[in-house]
């Protein structure tokens, strides 16, 4: 019943993928797109739980973690380049 759920979640992810893929592509501001940009990390982040469910191995929930860290990273530094212009101070 596990392989249907991880299956089902699988597909739901990947729509939502797309979706965001279209919103950054098309987004009508840069801050739709660094929302787009955040919420694909997001996905991805859990496209990686689902494998790591799907095959069992505590590898994938540090990888998961990682990259949660990264992308608030990124999403922060995103933000303040478009507010100020400039990363660094």
């Amino acid at each position: 019943m596990i392989q249907y759920a991880v299956l089902y979640g699988f597909f739901c992810l990947a729509l939502a993928l797309c979706l965001n893929l279209w919103r950054l592509l098309k987004g009508p501001s840069f801050g739709d797109r660094i929302v787009a940009m955040d919420t694909m990390v997001i996905n991805a982040i859990a496209v990686i739980v689902l494998i790591g469910i799907s095959t069992a191995s505590a590898t994938y929930y540090e990888a998961a973690l990682l990259l949660a860290m990264v992308g608030f990273i990124g999403t922060v530094a995103y933000c303040k380049f478009l507010l100020r212009g400039d990363i660094v101070e």
